[in-house]
């Protein structure tokens, strides 16, 4: 924990962007449980709710081949402004959802406000390893890392004994109030003089980026090993499990946020105990650890008090899997590719978890029970496993806090 607060006090725009992040992406997932309690109570098919867990993942993967061009070209602070604004008028409309004949508009507003959500969390990532040196970047994305883990999850957490509290209206309310106070603390923020933006044609750029993929293969692995830790995306399950489960137990809204809040504890806590241990010799075994948690949940996953035990567990080892393997593929990819890179792997990331989610419901409509989902999801972790002692042996991945700032040759387009 002090080499985190070490690296806030010497990195003071690392310290106030980290805030924003916080509040902003709070305010991003604070309204998922009013989101769900209004869908469970307007009693509308698994299918649905699937589908609208994956909407919150979709826009990131439609929106990457623009985006990171964008993040090349564009300084950050005019995106970031435009992107939090889009934010706050995409949550307030939700107030008006009702009843089934408005879930259109409720998919529309998620759809709009998660695509600015995921463009300033690609934005974000791309700019990190700009402004610090190599060997503060894999600290800084532990700490983005436990920040989004602690949004994520007590932000749903919060939400839902509120929710319980005051009703999806007023969460709703409160949520576009987060953005509002991010929107605050950013317009004062001073960013370092930029250099200068990428001047070719978006074709050009576009082309670029597939050009030097095909260079350097071992990105696109990179890319498919962080997108395994997608299949923790356990909205839609979650929301399942408290509809099949818990209802008997307690309420909705309180059930939800209590699931997401213990979870939100082994993701916080995951990092600061595993982190400097965690390395490429010993990720596969981390990888491992995490199947085996998914596995033990499913197995008590109709018990309400054993569940809320075994989702710490689950949560413990998956913020420490997203930020290592985040911080691999941003020190193997060449600086100018940046903001392409980032986006890129942020669709593929993005596109696993909403697959995976619309799958959930595809699933527990053809009558696969929610136990045997849960362990097909925990089972892929081992294959994740094999698959980067595979990627070790056939390529040259080095040790996050051992690499030099390796840059590729300049290609020719």
């Amino acid at each position: 924990m002090n080499h985190y607060i070490t690296l806030l006090k010497a990195e003071p725009l690392l310290r106030r962007l980290s805030l924003i992040q916080l509040i902003a992406y709070f305010g991003a997932w604070f309204s998922n449980v009013a989101i769900y309690t209004l869908l469970i109570q307007m009693e509308v098919s698994p299918f649905v709710i699937a589908m609208t867990a994956a909407l919150h993942f979709l826009p990131g993967v439609l929106q990457a081949p623009l985006s990171g061009v964008l993040i090349d070209k564009i300084a950050p602070k005019k995106l970031m402004i435009g992107l939090i604004v889009i934010e706050i008028l995409a949550t307030l409309p939700l107030m008006l959802v009702e009843n089934s004949t408005l879930l259109w508009l409720l998919f529309t507003l998620v759809f709009i406000r998660m695509g600015a959500s995921s463009f300033y969390f690609t934005l974000e990532m791309s700019l990190l390893p700009r402004i610090l040196e190599a060997n503060s970047l894999k600290l800084a994305n532990e700490i983005h890392s436990v920040i989004w883990s602690f949004s994520y999850t007590f932000g749903m957490a919060i939400s839902g004994f509120v929710v319980y509290l005051v009703g999806v209206k007023i969460a709703f309310l409160l949520d576009a109030s987060l953005f509002v106070v991010a929107l605050m603390l950013l317009l004062p923020v001073l960013f370092p003089a930029a250099e200068e933006k990428e001047h070719e044609s978006f074709g050009v750029m576009f082309k670029g980026s597939f050009a030097y993929l095909k260079s350097v293969p071992h990105i696109k692995h990179l890319m498919f090993l962080h997108a395994f830790v997608g299949f923790t995306a356990f909205d839609a399950l979650v929301a399942l499990m408290v509809e099949k489960y818990y209802t008997q137990v307690v309420a909705i809204a309180l059930g939800l946020g209590l699931i997401h809040s213990l979870r939100a504890v082994g993701l916080v806590i995951g990092p600061i105990v595993i982190g400097k241990w965690i390395n490429v010799k010993t990720l596969p075994y981390l990888f491992v650890y995490q199947a085996l948690s998914i596995i033990v949940w499913a197995l008590v996953i109709e018990n309400f008090y054993l569940s809320l035990v075994a989702s710490v567990f689950v949560g413990f080892a998956t913020t420490t899997l997203w930020s290592y393997t985040y911080t691999l593929l941003q020190q193997h990819t060449d600086k100018a590719y940046y903001g392409r890179i980032v986006a890129y792997n942020d669709m593929v990331f993005l596109l696993t978890v909403a697959v995976i989610s619309v799958a959930i419901g595809f699933l527990v409509e053809a009558g696969l029970s929610l136990a045997m989902i849960t362990m097909l999801l925990g089972s892929v972790f081992i294959v994740a496993a094999f698959y980067f002692v595979w990627l070790r042996q056939r390529f040259d991945i080095s040790d996050t806090n051992q690499r030099d700032d390796k840059m590729s040759p300049e290609l020719e387009l």
